[in-house]
């Protein structure tokens, strides 16, 4: 895997994906920060992880909002993640669903089994229509 990180001035970064695609982060609160995009990551990880494994059934909405806690003194890093499903579809057992949260944590999702080193790392499921 490689990426780039370019500085655009200020605390600006351009990051660059191999295929060219960007994204733009901003350190100095007026954008999107670096460490936003990482506590991001852990949930756009793991609901890809929901979408693909839901297979042939219709999904109309779907999200994670994603409530962190911060260690207090540097580095700084996430001691708790709440993570709330979103998701609406039509025929979804909630049972399925939740056992796909399961595993993408347990063992699929990258970016929140590198979090749970320091993060307590909790969900929940809210099933719409």
């Amino acid at each position: 895997m490689t990426s780039l990180v370019r500085w655009n001035g200020d605390q600006l970064m351009e990051c660059i994906s191999p295929n060219g695609k960007t994204i733009t982060m901003d350190g100095s609160g007026d954008g999107i920060s670096p460490v936003a995009v990482t506590l991001q990551a852990a949930g756009a990880c793991s609901l890809i992880d929901v979408i693909i494994g839901v297979k042939d059934r219709e999904i109309t909405q779907a999200s994670v909002e994603l409530n962190a806690v911060r260690a207090e003194e540097p580095p700084r890093v996430f001691t708790e993640i709440e993570m709330i499903y979103r998701i609406s579809g039509v025929g979804l057992p909630e049972k399925l669903i939740e056992r796909l949260i399961e595993q993408s944590h347990a063992k699929h999702c990258t970016v929140s089994n590198m979090l749970k080193s320091t993060a307590e790392i909790t969900w929940r499921l809210e099933m719409g229509n």
